[in-house]
């Protein structure tokens, strides 16, 4: 946005407009005064000049005569009665000269000795020889004056083409000079006049045309700013009116247009913000212009390392394509996000869309990203489920029917080995029982419908229980070689929690089973119970082979065993801490654990726990 900056004197307005002016009226004046002043010039020597003519002629009729006259006794004192009228004025001298080039009179009474003397004057002398008129203009050295010279040459009436003498007349032309001077000065202060009168004009008029231009600026800058407030006032009902009166109304309109504009981003920003998809648009040249918080959250990176950056650096698509292809291409792409060390890769999905005009001018590329991780993780789990209950069904589905098959062959008639087959076909199809009662189960728990039948339950004597069935069992013919111990660590505080017994006792056994099952002979299984602050938490160690750390994440989903070989042949089906970890989460509570290789594994279970006395009870 340009800023409000100031203006030099010479580029304003103020100083552009009376220069204007001034330049307008010098240019006038200059072409008038030239034109005015030259043509009065003319026009008044012209008229000096038309004037000495007429006397010329007037005198030379009036001595023509008298030269004429044969008494020629008379002729100069009648000559030098007739010059006397001539005497002053802008006559500086007349000379009347005869036909012989002798001087019969002169109106200059300084120079009356020059009568009766032949003229010694060229311009007289070449008058009488070429019998032609002579007229110019000289600078009087004594005066310094301007003056008007004729010489004409007088001829006579009865004999037409003789010439019968010369009249000179020397007129000061110099008054009509000095007129023009005055009328010149008049002209000049008239002309000062005029500029300074017009410079007060247009300074006026500049500052009548620049200050609604000026407020029309201000106006406009303002509105540049976002600031749409006050009306620009109008002065007149001319064009700056007009538009100033225009601007008022494109203020109004560009106000609406903004609150418009603002109130449709505000909108398109919460969509953005509140998306559960990721966006991302772009200009022509594949740079970030617009990225929501969702996008950056998928990519896990920051706002300064996506604006501005190439979206091909940002999704890591510059080994596989270039933005042209990436611009051309149709199908939605699957991107890998790593999410560091520890963590699973996030999987998403890239939808692109070409911003294009209607010219087909291509502006940009909008790129819509979906988080599909747990929709692939789910396919995978769902892959995995089918093919881990495809193969956990046809192992003791194969043993059956090998079984089944030895027997129709004739196996059935060996009283040793018949009993033996049926025994592994009942051992195999209830195994296959306990799998598909606890797939149902886990099918039951993910859709919703399994129910707990709660009850307060103190899990101090429903632990010490089950604890005491599995000592009763160990001494049991099965487990009686192999010396196992279960050592119990139990608060003396009463807990009461609110549980499904049937649902937790069947968690607790698992465990315990899987305990007795992994533990060497002679193990010790220690069994704890805690309390904290809001939970009682249960933990069951053993000293078996312990739980590899890689697996340690793993063991809670379905199918998945450590040691598959050995899991199957004590005849678990994978699904025991998958079954214990939806029932604890069904409570509120959580199962883990935590394992050394070779020294044992430690499993604990978490319920929520509120504290009452007995009288509350």
């Amino acid at each position: 946005m340009r800023c409000k900056k100031k203006i030099n004197g010479i580029q304003s307005i103020h100083f552009k407009i009376p220069m204007l002016f001034i330049f307008l009226l010098l240019v006038s004046l200059q072409i008038i005064g030239a034109y005015f002043i030259r043509q009065l010039e003319t026009d008044l020597i012209d008229n000096f000049d038309n004037q000495m003519s007429l006397n010329v002629r007037f005198l030379e009729n009036s001595l023509v005569p008298v030269i004429e006259d044969e008494d020629q006794s008379e002729t100069p004192a009648t000559v030098q009665n007739i010059l006397e009228d001539y005497i002053g004025g802008d006559f500086l001298e007349i000379q009347v000269v005869d036909a012989e080039g002798y001087i019969l009179g002169t109106n200059d009474q300084t120079r009356q000795s020059v009568v009766g003397t032949k003229s010694t004057d060229r311009d007289v002398q070449q008058a009488l020889l070429l019998e032609s008129d002579r007229k110019y203009q000289y600078v009087d050295e004594d005066r310094m004056d301007r003056v008007l010279k004729v010489v004409s040459p007088m001829f006579a009436t009865t004999n037409p083409g003789e010439v019968i003498g010369v009249v000179m007349m020397e007129s000061n032309i110099e008054t009509v000079y000095s007129q023009i001077s005055e009328i010149v000065k008049i002209f000049l202060n008239a002309s000062l006049f005029a500029i300074v009168i017009t410079i007060i004009l247009a300074i006026i008029i500049s500052q009548g045309i620049s200050k609604p231009i000026a407020e029309m600026r201000t106006k406009t800058l303002a509105i540049a700013q976002g600031d749409y407030s006050g009306r620009i006032r109008i002065y007149g009902n001319d064009e700056l009116g007009q538009l100033a009166d225009t601007i008022n109304d494109l203020s109004t309109k560009v106000k609406e247009a903004q609150e418009t504009t603002e109130s449709e981003r505000q909108r398109l920003d919460s969509v953005l913000k509140h998306m559960s998809d990721g966006v991302i648009a772009t200009d022509r040249r594949g740079k970030i212009i617009i990225v929501n918080n969702r996008a950056v959250d998928l990519l896990g990176l920051n706002r300064e390392e996506t604006v501005g950056k190439s979206i091909m650096k940002v999704l890591d698509l510059s080994k596989e394509f270039t933005f042209r292809q990436l611009l051309e291409t149709n199908e939605d792409l699957i991107l890998h996000i790593d999410e560091g060390e520890g963590k699973a890769d996030s999987i998403l999905q890239g939808e692109f869309s070409v911003i294009q005009r209607d010219t087909g001018f291509i502006s940009g590329v909008v790129c819509v990203l979906t988080d599909i991780t747990e929709q692939e993780k789910v396919e995978q789990e769902r892959r995995n489920f089918v093919s881990n209950v495809s193969h956990e069904l046809r192992t003791p589905l194969t043993s059956v029917k090998s079984y089944t098959e030895s027997l129709q062959d004739g196996a059935w008639k060996d009283p040793d080995i018949a009993p033996q087959f049926l025994q592994v076909i009942s051992t195999e199809t209830e195994r296959m029982i306990r799998m598909i009662t606890d797939l149902l189960n886990l099918s039951r728990m993910d859709q919703g419908k399994l129910q707990l039948e709660r009850e307060y339950v103190s899990m101090n004597d429903l632990f010490s229980h089950i604890l005491d069935r599995f000592d009763m069992v160990l001494q049991s013919e099965a487990y009686r070689n192999k010396n196992y111990k279960i050592q119990r660590d139990l608060t003396q505080r009463t807990l009461w929690v609110d549980i499904d017994q049937d649902k937790v006792t069947q968690v607790i056994d698992n465990i315990m089973n899987n305990a007795l099952k992994y533990s060497p002979d002679g193990g010790t299984i220690t069994c704890r119970l805690m309390e904290t602050h809001n939970s009682v938490v249960l933990s069951i160690t053993d000293e078996g082979m312990g739980i590899p750390r890689k697996d340690l994440q793993h063991i809670f989903e379905r199918f998945y065993r450590v040691d598959k070989a050995r899991a199957r042949s004590m005849g678990g089906t994978g699904l025991g801490l998958a079954i214990s970890r939806e029932v604890l989460m069904l409570h509120g509570g959580r199962i883990w654990a935590t394992s050394v290789e070779n020294k044992g594994s430690t499993f604990f279970i978490s319920l929520p726990y509120e504290s009452f006395e007995e009288e509350e009870w």
